[in-house]
């Protein structure tokens, strides 16, 4: 599944069952701005990888050299075609072709968020615009410090269309999403962590490592539950009501009281051994 232009994915299997995957945006050159090919990209990796998971567990989201992403590359307004006739080139789901477009982009990350595996972007250097869009859509964030991060979309006259009103204000809450939002402002990766952006704030040249060792620790985790667990979550944050989120978890956890999985676990437990998971 390497097959792409402006992405890298790879995976590694673990000894403990289960696989770790790395998801590489690769423009360096252009500190891994978004282009139209680029989301199209990500939307058909996280299809597949929504129909078919296969043994994948966890997956890190990282870009190549030194930046995460600086946002979209300007060229998207600047070229023969703008903005608003790529953005109409996608599949017809709205009457109005843009926000066609839109929903269209919005679906190159929301998968990240829907995957029945852990997602975990590992930010360094510049995190700006779509490339901050995309972390918010990871389940975990771990930032190097020296980062900046920010939604700059007002610079230029828009807002952030690609989860960013919605998922910044479920981590910072609505009125520090809305100041950081409206003024455009960029943070670094200590007040990221303060207001709860990012959950892990490390020294740059061990970001790869502690994120990569995060992935392999809940890749170890019983799939199963993990899964359950990140959709029971999700809900809490979805806007449903505590017994619908309470249903949520009550289904999640009978699917994992009839695993194997259960079994595997209570079995390594009196074995004092490691469990090896088959997710079933």
């Amino acid at each position: 599944m390497s097959d792409y232009s402006t992405l890298r994915f790879e995976t590694q299997s673990l000894d403990t069952g289960g696989a770790v995957g790395r998801l590489v945006l690769d423009r360096p050159d252009r500190l891994n701005a978004f282009t139209p090919l680029m989301w199209q990209e990500l939307r058909e990796l996280g299809a597949r990888l929504l129909a078919d998971p296969g043994d994948l567990r966890a997956l890190v989201v990282i870009g190549e050299g030194r930046a995460f992403s600086s946002g979209i590359d300007t060229s998207v307004f600047t070229g023969e075609r703008g903005v608003d006739q790529v953005l109409a080139d996608a599949a017809p789901r709205h009457e109005d072709p843009i926000v066609a477009g839109i929903l269209s982009a919005q679906d190159s990350y929301s998968w990240l968020e829907e995957a029945p595996f852990a997602t975990i972007a590992a930010v360094r250097g510049f995190a700006l615009g779509a490339g901050l869009q995309l972390a918010l859509a990871c389940d975990i964030r771990v930032v190097a410090r020296g980062t900046k991060l920010g939604l700059l979309e007002f610079k230029y006259g828009i807002m952030p269309d690609l989860g960013g009103t919605q998922r910044l204000p479920r981590l910072v809450g609505p009125a520090k999403a809305k100041e950081l939002i409206f003024t455009a402002s960029r943070i670094d990766a200590e007040e990221a962590g303060r207001i709860g952006l990012a959950e892990r704030v490390v020294a740059d040249e061990e970001l790869e490592t502690i994120a990569g060792d995060l992935a392999r620790e809940i890749a170890a985790a019983p799939p199963l539950a993990v899964r359950g667990a990140k959709r029971a979550v999700n809900a809490a944050m979805s806007g449903a009501t505590v017994r619908d989120g309470l249903r949520v978890e009550a289904e999640s956890q009978a699917e994992c009281l009839r695993s194997d999985d259960m079994k595997e676990a209570i079995t390594a437990f009196v074995e004092d051994r490691t469990p090896v998971y088959g997710a079933r």
